[in-house]
Protein backbone atom coordinates (compact mmCIF):
# COMPACT_ATOMS: atom_id res chain seq x y z
CA UNK A 1 0.00 0.00 0.00
CA UNK A 2 1.43 3.41 -0.90
CA UNK A 3 2.74 5.67 1.83
CA UNK A 4 1.01 8.96 2.55
CA UNK A 5 3.70 10.97 0.77
CA UNK A 6 3.14 8.99 -2.44
CA UNK A 7 -0.59 9.70 -2.29
CA UNK A 8 0.17 13.36 -1.62
CA UNK A 9 2.15 13.54 -4.88
CA UNK A 10 -0.63 11.79 -6.81
CA UNK A 11 -3.14 14.29 -5.44
CA UNK A 12 -0.89 17.22 -6.36
CA UNK A 13 -0.58 15.92 -9.92
CA UNK A 14 -4.32 15.41 -10.24
CA UNK A 15 -5.06 18.82 -8.74
CA UNK A 16 -2.70 20.55 -11.14
CA UNK A 17 -4.31 18.79 -14.11
CA UNK A 18 -7.98 19.04 -13.12
CA UNK A 19 -8.67 21.83 -10.64
CA UNK A 20 -10.68 24.68 -12.12
CA UNK A 21 -11.47 22.72 -15.27
CA UNK A 22 -14.84 21.65 -16.61
CA UNK A 23 -15.24 17.94 -17.16
CA UNK A 24 -15.89 17.34 -20.85
CA UNK A 25 -16.54 13.68 -20.12
CA UNK A 26 -16.38 11.30 -17.19
CA UNK A 27 -16.61 7.54 -17.03
CA UNK A 28 -16.79 5.61 -13.76
CA UNK A 29 -16.40 1.97 -14.67
CA UNK A 30 -17.85 0.43 -11.54
CA UNK A 31 -21.40 -0.96 -11.33
CA UNK A 32 -22.60 1.43 -8.62
CA UNK A 33 -21.78 4.56 -10.62
CA UNK A 34 -21.61 3.44 -14.25
CA UNK A 35 -24.51 5.73 -15.21
CA UNK A 36 -23.33 8.80 -13.27
CA UNK A 37 -23.44 12.01 -15.32
CA UNK A 38 -20.52 14.24 -14.35
CA UNK A 39 -19.75 16.02 -17.63
CA UNK A 40 -20.20 19.78 -17.31
CA UNK A 41 -19.22 19.91 -13.65
CA UNK A 42 -16.13 21.87 -12.65
CA UNK A 43 -13.41 20.16 -10.63
CA UNK A 44 -12.88 22.21 -7.49
CA UNK A 45 -9.91 20.42 -5.93
CA UNK A 46 -8.17 17.16 -5.23
CA UNK A 47 -7.35 17.21 -1.52
CA UNK A 48 -5.68 14.08 -0.07
CA UNK A 49 -6.72 12.78 3.33
CA UNK A 50 -4.16 10.27 4.55
CA UNK A 51 -4.09 7.65 1.79
CA UNK A 52 -7.51 8.63 0.44
CA UNK A 53 -8.07 10.78 -2.66
CA UNK A 54 -11.25 12.91 -2.55
CA UNK A 55 -11.84 14.81 -5.82
CA UNK A 56 -14.41 17.51 -5.13
CA UNK A 57 -16.73 18.58 -7.92
CA UNK A 58 -19.05 21.48 -8.51
CA UNK A 59 -22.57 20.80 -7.30
CA UNK A 60 -21.59 19.17 -4.01
CA UNK A 61 -20.24 15.83 -5.24
CA UNK A 62 -16.99 14.07 -4.30
CA UNK A 63 -15.31 11.25 -6.17
CA UNK A 64 -13.58 9.22 -3.47
CA UNK A 65 -10.83 6.85 -4.62
CA UNK A 66 -8.16 4.82 -2.85
CA UNK A 67 -5.08 3.18 -4.38
CA UNK A 68 -4.47 0.42 -1.81
CA UNK A 69 -1.80 -1.93 -3.21
CA UNK A 70 -2.26 -1.78 -6.97
CA UNK A 71 -4.26 1.33 -7.83
CA UNK A 72 -2.80 4.08 -9.95
CA UNK A 73 -3.80 7.44 -11.44
CA UNK A 74 -2.17 8.68 -14.63
CA UNK A 75 -2.56 12.06 -16.34
CA UNK A 76 -2.36 12.36 -20.13
CA UNK A 77 -2.28 15.37 -22.42
CA UNK A 78 -4.74 15.85 -25.29
CA UNK A 79 -4.26 13.10 -27.87
CA UNK A 80 -1.62 11.32 -25.77
CA UNK A 81 -1.78 7.53 -25.73
CA UNK A 82 -2.93 5.93 -22.48
CA UNK A 83 -0.14 3.61 -21.39
CA UNK A 84 -0.96 2.84 -17.74
CA UNK A 85 -2.42 -0.59 -18.48
CA UNK A 86 -4.99 -2.46 -20.55
CA UNK A 87 -8.43 -0.92 -20.97
CA UNK A 88 -10.10 -3.54 -18.77
CA UNK A 89 -8.10 -2.25 -15.79
CA UNK A 90 -9.49 1.28 -16.09
CA UNK A 91 -11.92 2.17 -13.31
CA UNK A 92 -12.30 5.95 -13.75
CA UNK A 93 -11.77 8.54 -16.48
CA UNK A 94 -11.99 12.30 -15.91
CA UNK A 95 -11.44 14.34 -19.08
CA UNK A 96 -11.06 18.09 -19.59
CA UNK A 97 -9.97 20.22 -22.54
CA UNK A 98 -6.38 20.22 -21.36
CA UNK A 99 -5.95 16.60 -20.30
CA UNK A 100 -7.38 13.34 -19.01
CA UNK A 101 -6.89 11.59 -15.66
CA UNK A 102 -7.21 7.81 -15.87
CA UNK A 103 -7.51 5.60 -12.80
CA UNK A 104 -6.20 2.04 -13.19
CA UNK A 105 -6.98 -0.89 -10.89
CA UNK A 106 -8.62 1.38 -8.32
CA UNK A 107 -10.15 -0.85 -5.62
CA UNK A 108 -12.27 2.03 -4.28
CA UNK A 109 -14.32 4.26 -6.61
CA UNK A 110 -17.14 5.93 -4.73
CA UNK A 111 -19.28 8.91 -5.68
CA UNK A 112 -20.84 10.63 -2.69
CA UNK A 113 -22.13 13.95 -1.52
CA UNK A 114 -19.34 16.21 -0.33
CA UNK A 115 -21.28 16.70 2.89
CA UNK A 116 -21.04 12.93 3.40
CA UNK A 117 -17.25 12.67 3.01
CA UNK A 118 -16.86 11.88 6.69
CA UNK A 119 -18.53 8.56 5.97
CA UNK A 120 -15.44 7.62 3.94
CA UNK A 121 -12.64 9.36 5.86
CA UNK A 122 -14.09 10.31 9.23
CA UNK A 123 -12.44 7.36 10.96
CA UNK A 124 -8.94 8.56 10.11
CA UNK A 125 -6.57 9.94 12.69
CA UNK A 126 -4.62 13.19 12.31
CA UNK A 127 -3.20 13.50 8.80
CA UNK A 128 0.59 13.73 8.88
CA UNK A 129 0.56 15.91 5.76
CA UNK A 130 -2.75 17.64 6.36
CA UNK A 131 -3.48 21.23 7.37
CA UNK A 132 -5.23 19.96 10.50
CA UNK A 133 -2.27 17.96 11.82
CA UNK A 134 -2.55 17.53 15.61
CA UNK A 135 0.44 15.80 17.27
CA UNK A 136 -1.19 15.72 20.71
CA UNK A 137 -4.23 13.88 19.35
CA UNK A 138 -1.97 11.55 17.36
CA UNK A 139 -0.07 10.55 20.52
CA UNK A 140 -3.33 10.10 22.43
CA UNK A 141 -4.68 7.74 19.79
CA UNK A 142 -1.40 5.86 19.50
CA UNK A 143 -1.36 5.16 23.25
CA UNK A 144 -5.07 4.34 23.54
CA UNK A 145 -4.22 0.61 23.38
CA UNK A 146 -0.83 0.40 25.15
CA UNK A 147 -0.48 -3.37 24.76
CA UNK A 148 -0.53 -3.26 20.97
CA UNK A 149 2.71 -3.86 18.98
CA UNK A 150 4.24 -0.57 17.84
CA UNK A 151 4.20 -1.48 14.16
CA UNK A 152 0.49 -2.34 14.25
CA UNK A 153 -0.33 0.91 16.03
CA UNK A 154 1.66 2.93 13.50
CA UNK A 155 -0.03 1.23 10.54
CA UNK A 156 -3.52 1.79 11.94
CA UNK A 157 -4.82 4.78 9.98
CA UNK A 158 -7.21 5.57 12.85
CA UNK A 159 -4.16 6.66 14.85
CA UNK A 160 -2.05 8.52 12.30
CA UNK A 161 -3.16 8.86 8.69
CA UNK A 162 -0.45 8.34 6.11
CA UNK A 163 2.01 5.78 7.50
CA UNK A 164 2.65 2.67 5.41
CA UNK A 165 4.94 -0.31 5.92
CA UNK A 166 8.16 1.45 4.88
CA UNK A 167 7.79 4.23 7.42
CA UNK A 168 6.44 1.93 10.13
CA UNK A 169 9.60 -0.20 9.96
CA UNK A 170 11.90 2.80 9.77
CA UNK A 171 10.20 4.51 12.70
CA UNK A 172 10.70 1.41 14.85
CA UNK A 173 14.39 1.62 14.03
CA UNK A 174 14.81 5.29 14.88
CA UNK A 175 12.90 4.68 18.13
CA UNK A 176 15.34 1.87 18.97
CA UNK A 177 12.60 -0.73 19.52
CA UNK A 178 11.61 -3.90 17.71
CA UNK A 179 8.30 -3.93 15.81
CA UNK A 180 6.78 -6.20 18.50
CA UNK A 181 7.43 -3.80 21.38
CA UNK A 182 4.21 -2.73 23.07
CA UNK A 183 3.34 0.82 22.16
CA UNK A 184 2.96 1.63 25.86
CA UNK A 185 6.67 0.86 26.29
CA UNK A 186 7.81 3.54 23.86
CA UNK A 187 10.24 5.81 25.71
CA UNK A 188 9.21 8.99 23.88
CA UNK A 189 6.02 8.54 21.81
CA UNK A 190 5.80 12.29 21.18
CA UNK A 191 9.23 12.24 19.55
CA UNK A 192 8.26 9.26 17.41
CA UNK A 193 5.15 11.06 16.17
CA UNK A 194 7.19 14.17 15.37
CA UNK A 195 9.75 12.04 13.53
CA UNK A 196 6.95 10.50 11.46
CA UNK A 197 5.78 13.96 10.49
CA UNK A 198 9.33 15.02 9.57
CA UNK A 199 9.87 11.94 7.39
CA UNK A 200 6.72 12.41 5.34
CA UNK A 201 7.22 16.17 5.03
CA UNK A 202 10.77 15.64 3.75
CA UNK A 203 9.57 13.18 1.10
CA UNK A 204 6.22 14.57 -0.02
CA UNK A 205 7.70 16.14 -3.14
CA UNK A 206 10.25 13.42 -3.99
CA UNK A 207 10.03 9.65 -4.51
CA UNK A 208 11.91 7.03 -2.51
CA UNK A 209 10.66 7.41 1.09
CA UNK A 210 14.18 8.45 2.11
CA UNK A 211 14.64 8.12 5.88
CA UNK A 212 18.42 8.21 6.30
CA UNK A 213 18.99 11.50 4.49
CA UNK A 214 21.14 9.68 1.92
CA UNK A 215 19.57 9.69 -1.55
CA UNK A 216 21.93 7.09 -3.06
CA UNK A 217 20.25 3.81 -4.08
CA UNK A 218 20.81 1.21 -1.38
CA UNK A 219 21.39 3.81 1.33
CA UNK A 220 17.96 5.42 1.55
CA UNK A 221 16.59 3.25 4.39
CA UNK A 222 17.88 2.12 7.75
CA UNK A 223 16.36 -1.37 7.74
CA UNK A 224 13.45 -1.61 5.29
CA UNK A 225 14.33 -3.92 2.39
CA UNK A 226 17.82 -4.54 3.80
CA UNK A 227 17.41 -8.17 4.95
CA UNK A 228 20.83 -9.79 5.33
CA UNK A 229 22.65 -6.53 4.65
CA UNK A 230 24.60 -4.69 7.37
CA UNK A 231 22.80 -2.17 9.52
CA UNK A 232 24.06 1.29 8.50
CA UNK A 233 24.63 2.15 12.14
CA UNK A 234 26.25 -0.97 13.65
CA UNK A 235 26.77 -3.35 10.64
CA UNK A 236 24.82 -6.19 12.28
CA UNK A 237 22.91 -8.03 9.52
CA UNK A 238 19.33 -6.79 9.27
CA UNK A 239 16.70 -9.45 10.03
CA UNK A 240 13.33 -9.88 8.35
CA UNK A 241 10.10 -11.60 9.32
CA UNK A 242 6.33 -11.35 9.03
CA UNK A 243 3.85 -9.53 11.24
CA UNK A 244 0.12 -10.18 11.33
CA UNK A 245 -2.05 -12.95 9.95
CA UNK A 246 -2.42 -13.79 6.23
CA UNK A 247 -3.55 -12.31 3.96
CA UNK A 248 -2.94 -9.03 5.81
CA UNK A 249 0.52 -9.95 7.10
CA UNK A 250 3.42 -7.68 6.22
CA UNK A 251 7.18 -7.89 5.95
CA UNK A 252 9.08 -6.42 8.87
CA UNK A 253 12.77 -5.53 9.10
CA UNK A 254 14.85 -4.75 12.15
CA UNK A 255 18.39 -4.66 13.50
CA UNK A 256 18.77 -7.16 16.36
CA UNK A 257 21.49 -5.00 17.95
CA UNK A 258 20.15 -1.45 17.62
CA UNK A 259 16.51 -2.29 18.36
CA UNK A 260 15.61 -3.62 21.79
CA UNK A 261 12.48 -5.46 22.80
CA UNK A 262 10.48 -8.58 21.90
CA UNK A 263 11.38 -10.47 18.74
CA UNK A 264 10.86 -13.98 17.30
CA UNK A 265 12.93 -16.67 19.02
CA UNK A 266 15.38 -17.04 16.12
CA UNK A 267 16.15 -13.33 16.21
CA UNK A 268 16.63 -13.39 19.99
CA UNK A 269 19.17 -16.21 19.67
CA UNK A 270 21.16 -14.18 17.15
CA UNK A 271 21.21 -11.01 19.22
CA UNK A 272 24.66 -10.09 20.47
CA UNK A 273 26.64 -12.52 18.32
CA UNK A 274 25.84 -11.26 14.83
CA UNK A 275 27.44 -7.86 15.28
CA UNK A 276 30.70 -7.28 13.49
CA UNK A 277 32.84 -4.70 11.75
Amino acid sequence: MPEGDSVYRVAARLHEALAGQLLTSADLRVPAHATAELAGRRVLEVAPRGKHLPTRLEGGLTLHTHLRMDGRWEVYGPGERWTGGPAWQIRAVLATDRGTAVGYRLPVVELLRTTDEQRAVGHLGPDLLGPDWDPVEAVRRLLAHPGRPVIEALLDQRNLAGIGNVYANELCFVAGVTPWTEVGQLPHPDRLVERARQMLEANKLRPGHITTGDTRPGYQHWVYGRAGRPCPRCVTPVVTGRQGAPPQDRSVFWCPYCQRGPAPEAARRSRGRSRGR
